[in-house]
Protein backbone atom coordinates (compact mmCIF):
# COMPACT_ATOMS: atom_id res chain seq x y z
CA UNK A 1 0.00 0.00 0.00
CA UNK A 2 1.51 3.51 -1.09
CA UNK A 3 1.28 6.99 0.87
CA UNK A 4 -1.31 7.91 -1.53
CA UNK A 5 -3.79 4.59 -0.74
CA UNK A 6 -2.96 4.56 3.06
CA UNK A 7 -3.79 8.20 3.22
CA UNK A 8 -6.77 7.69 0.90
CA UNK A 9 -7.87 5.18 3.28
CA UNK A 10 -7.78 7.07 6.13
CA UNK A 11 -9.14 10.05 5.01
CA UNK A 12 -12.15 7.87 4.06
CA UNK A 13 -12.06 6.17 7.58
CA UNK A 14 -12.64 9.48 8.91
CA UNK A 15 -16.08 10.03 7.61
CA UNK A 16 -19.10 9.15 9.14
CA UNK A 17 -21.10 6.21 7.67
CA UNK A 18 -24.24 6.48 5.47
CA UNK A 19 -26.31 5.32 8.53
CA UNK A 20 -25.23 7.99 10.47
CA UNK A 21 -25.78 10.75 8.59
CA UNK A 22 -29.18 9.13 7.58
CA UNK A 23 -30.40 9.47 11.10
CA UNK A 24 -28.71 12.79 11.18
CA UNK A 25 -30.60 14.00 8.45
CA UNK A 26 -33.93 12.72 10.12
CA UNK A 27 -33.42 14.46 13.22
CA UNK A 28 -32.93 17.93 11.83
CA UNK A 29 -35.39 17.56 9.99
CA UNK A 30 -37.21 16.41 13.03
CA UNK A 31 -36.52 19.20 15.17
CA UNK A 32 -36.98 21.64 12.25
CA UNK A 33 -40.12 20.61 12.05
CA UNK A 34 -41.02 20.99 15.58
CA UNK A 35 -39.47 24.56 15.81
CA UNK A 36 -41.46 25.66 12.74
CA UNK A 37 -45.05 24.05 14.30
CA UNK A 38 -45.09 26.07 17.48
CA UNK A 39 -43.03 29.46 16.16
CA UNK A 40 -44.21 29.59 12.56
CA UNK A 41 -47.29 27.45 11.88
CA UNK A 42 -45.39 25.45 9.30
CA UNK A 43 -44.65 21.68 8.98
CA UNK A 44 -41.42 22.74 7.15
CA UNK A 45 -38.88 20.28 7.95
CA UNK A 46 -36.27 22.45 6.02
CA UNK A 47 -36.92 26.57 6.41
CA UNK A 48 -35.47 28.14 9.25
CA UNK A 49 -32.70 26.00 9.99
CA UNK A 50 -28.65 25.93 9.52
CA UNK A 51 -26.47 23.11 9.88
CA UNK A 52 -23.03 25.27 11.74
CA UNK A 53 -19.71 24.33 13.69
CA UNK A 54 -18.29 21.34 12.22
CA UNK A 55 -20.88 19.82 10.11
CA UNK A 56 -21.85 22.74 8.52
CA UNK A 57 -18.34 23.57 7.45
CA UNK A 58 -17.97 20.15 6.38
CA UNK A 59 -14.76 19.13 8.67
CA UNK A 60 -16.84 16.57 11.17
CA UNK A 61 -15.68 13.55 11.68
CA UNK A 62 -17.12 10.48 12.80
CA UNK A 63 -17.29 11.71 16.82
CA UNK A 64 -18.71 15.26 16.05
CA UNK A 65 -21.59 16.52 17.79
CA UNK A 66 -24.14 18.11 15.44
CA UNK A 67 -24.77 21.65 15.79
CA UNK A 68 -27.82 23.57 14.22
CA UNK A 69 -29.00 26.81 14.37
CA UNK A 70 -32.80 27.48 14.67
CA UNK A 71 -34.08 30.79 13.46
CA UNK A 72 -37.04 31.99 15.56
CA UNK A 73 -39.74 35.37 14.93
CA UNK A 74 -38.40 38.51 16.13
CA UNK A 75 -41.15 38.89 18.09
CA UNK A 76 -39.71 36.54 20.21
CA UNK A 77 -36.53 38.45 20.18
CA UNK A 78 -38.53 41.31 21.60
CA UNK A 79 -40.65 39.10 24.51
CA UNK A 80 -37.35 37.71 25.72
CA UNK A 81 -35.39 41.04 25.25
CA UNK A 82 -38.07 42.49 27.79
CA UNK A 83 -37.32 40.26 30.62
CA UNK A 84 -36.20 41.96 33.67
CA UNK A 85 -33.53 38.89 34.59
CA UNK A 86 -32.01 36.71 31.97
CA UNK A 87 -34.18 36.37 29.27
CA UNK A 88 -31.90 34.35 27.34
CA UNK A 89 -31.86 31.35 30.03
CA UNK A 90 -36.03 31.89 30.07
CA UNK A 91 -35.56 31.24 26.24
CA UNK A 92 -33.89 28.54 26.35
CA UNK A 93 -35.99 27.04 28.62
CA UNK A 94 -38.90 27.57 26.40
CA UNK A 95 -37.36 26.09 23.36
CA UNK A 96 -36.59 22.90 25.55
CA UNK A 97 -39.94 22.44 26.25
CA UNK A 98 -40.88 22.74 23.13
CA UNK A 99 -38.42 20.14 21.66
CA UNK A 100 -39.91 17.75 24.30
CA UNK A 101 -42.93 17.42 22.97
CA UNK A 102 -40.75 15.64 20.03
CA UNK A 103 -37.93 14.15 21.82
CA UNK A 104 -39.94 13.22 25.53
CA UNK A 105 -37.51 10.80 26.26
CA UNK A 106 -34.63 12.00 25.24
CA UNK A 107 -32.21 13.45 27.51
CA UNK A 108 -32.67 17.63 26.73
CA UNK A 109 -30.74 20.29 28.55
CA UNK A 110 -30.65 24.07 27.92
CA UNK A 111 -27.83 25.87 29.44
CA UNK A 112 -25.33 28.00 28.54
CA UNK A 113 -25.98 28.87 24.78
CA UNK A 114 -27.67 25.79 23.20
CA UNK A 115 -30.34 23.48 23.84
CA UNK A 116 -28.89 20.30 24.02
CA UNK A 117 -30.14 16.56 22.86
CA UNK A 118 -28.39 13.76 23.89
CA UNK A 119 -29.54 10.46 21.99
CA UNK A 120 -28.44 7.04 23.40
CA UNK A 121 -26.64 5.96 19.80
CA UNK A 122 -24.03 8.97 20.75
CA UNK A 123 -25.09 10.96 18.00
CA UNK A 124 -25.74 14.35 20.17
CA UNK A 125 -26.99 17.74 18.48
CA UNK A 126 -26.69 21.37 19.83
CA UNK A 127 -29.46 23.35 18.99
CA UNK A 128 -28.84 27.38 19.00
CA UNK A 129 -32.49 29.27 18.90
CA UNK A 130 -31.31 32.41 16.90
CA UNK A 131 -32.81 36.02 15.17
CA UNK A 132 -31.77 36.65 11.68
CA UNK A 133 -30.23 40.30 11.11
CA UNK A 134 -30.60 42.26 8.22
CA UNK A 135 -26.74 40.91 6.98
CA UNK A 136 -28.05 37.07 7.59
CA UNK A 137 -25.74 37.02 10.82
CA UNK A 138 -27.38 35.77 13.97
CA UNK A 139 -28.24 36.91 17.28
CA UNK A 140 -28.46 34.30 19.82
CA UNK A 141 -28.62 34.16 23.44
CA UNK A 142 -25.85 33.59 26.21
CA UNK A 143 -27.29 33.26 29.50
CA UNK A 144 -24.13 33.15 31.07
CA UNK A 145 -23.18 36.05 33.68
CA UNK A 146 -26.29 37.29 34.08
CA UNK A 147 -27.74 36.87 30.41
CA UNK A 148 -26.93 38.67 27.06
CA UNK A 149 -27.64 38.28 23.22
CA UNK A 150 -24.35 37.61 20.85
CA UNK A 151 -23.73 37.90 17.20
CA UNK A 152 -22.46 34.90 15.08
CA UNK A 153 -22.16 34.96 11.45
CA UNK A 154 -21.65 30.66 10.43
CA UNK A 155 -22.76 31.30 6.81
CA UNK A 156 -19.62 33.66 6.15
CA UNK A 157 -17.45 30.68 7.79
CA UNK A 158 -18.98 28.06 5.42
CA UNK A 159 -18.37 30.06 2.50
CA UNK A 160 -14.84 30.90 3.29
CA UNK A 161 -14.27 27.31 3.79
CA UNK A 162 -15.76 26.30 1.16
CA UNK A 163 -14.02 28.75 -1.15
CA UNK A 164 -10.51 27.76 -0.17
CA UNK A 165 -11.39 23.85 0.18
CA UNK A 166 -12.15 24.04 -3.77
CA UNK A 167 -9.07 26.26 -4.30
CA UNK A 168 -6.88 23.40 -2.37
CA UNK A 169 -8.12 20.53 -4.36
CA UNK A 170 -10.68 19.82 -0.91
CA UNK A 171 -7.39 19.36 0.81
CA UNK A 172 -8.62 22.00 3.60
CA UNK A 173 -11.27 19.72 4.62
CA UNK A 174 -9.50 17.12 4.78
CA UNK A 175 -6.83 18.07 6.40
CA UNK A 176 -9.35 19.54 9.23
CA UNK A 177 -10.55 16.10 9.79
CA UNK A 178 -7.14 14.67 10.11
CA UNK A 179 -6.05 17.24 12.45
CA UNK A 180 -9.42 16.20 14.76
CA UNK A 181 -8.20 12.69 14.98
CA UNK A 182 -4.93 13.86 16.29
CA UNK A 183 -6.37 15.86 18.83
CA UNK A 184 -8.76 13.10 19.58
CA UNK A 185 -5.95 10.64 20.07
CA UNK A 186 -2.94 12.91 21.39
CA UNK A 187 -6.15 14.81 23.74
CA UNK A 188 -4.89 18.03 22.11
CA UNK A 189 -6.59 21.18 23.71
CA UNK A 190 -7.78 22.99 20.50
CA UNK A 191 -11.43 23.89 19.86
CA UNK A 192 -12.94 22.51 16.12
CA UNK A 193 -13.22 25.70 15.09
CA UNK A 194 -9.40 26.44 16.15
CA UNK A 195 -8.49 23.91 13.83
CA UNK A 196 -10.40 24.85 11.01
CA UNK A 197 -9.05 28.51 11.53
CA UNK A 198 -5.86 27.51 11.70
CA UNK A 199 -5.63 24.91 9.07
CA UNK A 200 -7.32 27.56 6.77
CA UNK A 201 -4.63 29.87 7.30
CA UNK A 202 -2.01 27.05 6.81
CA UNK A 203 -3.07 25.73 3.47
CA UNK A 204 -3.45 29.32 2.03
CA UNK A 205 0.14 29.57 1.76
CA UNK A 206 0.93 26.05 1.17
CA UNK A 207 3.18 25.14 -1.77
CA UNK A 208 1.74 21.88 -2.53
CA UNK A 209 -2.30 22.96 -1.86
CA UNK A 210 -3.12 21.65 -5.59
CA UNK A 211 -1.57 17.76 -4.99
CA UNK A 212 -3.43 15.17 -3.48
CA UNK A 213 -3.25 12.10 -1.16
CA UNK A 214 0.52 11.58 -2.08
CA UNK A 215 1.68 14.42 -0.59
CA UNK A 216 -0.04 13.75 2.60
CA UNK A 217 2.62 12.86 4.37
CA UNK A 218 4.24 16.03 3.57
CA UNK A 219 0.96 17.65 4.41
CA UNK A 220 1.01 16.45 7.81
CA UNK A 221 4.54 17.00 8.59
CA UNK A 222 4.21 20.73 7.27
CA UNK A 223 1.26 21.77 9.13
CA UNK A 224 2.63 20.27 12.67
CA UNK A 225 5.47 22.32 11.75
CA UNK A 226 3.58 25.30 11.50
CA UNK A 227 1.39 24.71 15.03
CA UNK A 228 4.93 23.91 17.03
CA UNK A 229 6.25 27.60 15.28
CA UNK A 230 3.48 29.29 16.80
CA UNK A 231 3.86 32.27 19.40
CA UNK A 232 2.76 30.75 23.02
CA UNK A 233 1.48 34.02 23.41
CA UNK A 234 -1.04 34.57 21.00
CA UNK A 235 -3.93 33.73 22.46
CA UNK A 236 -7.09 34.46 19.75
CA UNK A 237 -6.99 33.90 15.64
CA UNK A 238 -9.81 35.41 13.43
CA UNK A 239 -12.31 32.96 12.02
CA UNK A 240 -12.04 32.40 8.39
CA UNK A 241 -14.97 34.71 6.45
CA UNK A 242 -16.85 35.78 10.25
CA UNK A 243 -13.36 37.51 11.87
CA UNK A 244 -14.68 36.68 14.90
CA UNK A 245 -12.41 35.95 17.80
CA UNK A 246 -11.63 31.90 17.98
CA UNK A 247 -9.64 31.74 21.41
CA UNK A 248 -7.52 29.21 22.42
CA UNK A 249 -8.23 26.86 25.42
CA UNK A 250 -4.51 26.30 26.33
CA UNK A 251 -1.19 25.75 24.38
CA UNK A 252 -1.32 23.31 21.85
CA UNK A 253 2.61 23.70 20.44
CA UNK A 254 4.79 21.03 22.27
CA UNK A 255 2.21 18.29 21.57
CA UNK A 256 2.53 19.12 17.58
CA UNK A 257 6.17 19.24 18.06
CA UNK A 258 5.77 15.74 19.04
CA UNK A 259 3.66 15.02 16.13
CA UNK A 260 6.19 16.59 13.85
CA UNK A 261 8.97 14.64 15.17
CA UNK A 262 7.12 11.73 14.16
CA UNK A 263 5.99 12.75 10.92
CA UNK A 264 9.81 13.62 10.16
CA UNK A 265 10.32 9.82 11.59
CA UNK A 266 7.92 7.80 9.43
CA UNK A 267 8.79 9.96 6.17
CA UNK A 268 12.12 8.79 6.50
CA UNK A 269 10.48 4.92 7.20
CA UNK A 270 9.10 5.21 3.76
CA UNK A 271 11.99 6.52 2.34
CA UNK A 272 13.59 3.11 3.35
CA UNK A 273 10.52 1.15 1.87
CA UNK A 274 10.15 0.19 5.82
CA UNK A 275 6.08 0.67 5.24
CA UNK A 276 5.16 -1.26 8.64
CA UNK A 277 6.97 0.85 10.15
CA UNK A 278 5.62 4.01 8.69
CA UNK A 279 2.42 3.69 8.98
CA UNK A 280 2.75 2.03 12.71
CA UNK A 281 4.06 6.49 13.38
CA UNK A 282 1.44 7.44 11.66
CA UNK A 283 -1.25 5.81 14.23
CA UNK A 284 0.75 7.41 16.90
CA UNK A 285 -0.43 10.69 15.42
CA UNK A 286 -3.67 9.94 14.29
CA UNK A 287 -4.63 6.69 16.14
CA UNK A 288 -6.47 3.48 15.28
CA UNK A 289 -8.45 4.77 12.08
CA UNK A 290 -5.06 5.31 10.34
CA UNK A 291 -4.59 2.36 8.29
CA UNK A 292 -2.26 -0.86 10.77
Amino acid sequence: MSVSEYFSKFCSNLRMSDDTVSTIQYRYKQITKRINQDYWGSTSETTHSLYVGSYGRGTEIWTSDIDIIVQLPYATYEKFNNYSGNGQSALLQEVKGVLQKTYNTSYIKGDGQVVGINFTDGINFEIVPAFINDDNSYTYPDTNNGGSWKVTDPRKEIDAMNTRNSNSNKNLKRLCRMARAWKNHCDVGMSGILIDTLAYKFIGDWENKDKSYLYYDWMSRDFFKYLKEIDKDQNYWLAPGSNRYVWKDKNFQSKAATAYSNSLAAIEYEGKSQTSSAKLTWRKIYGSKFPS
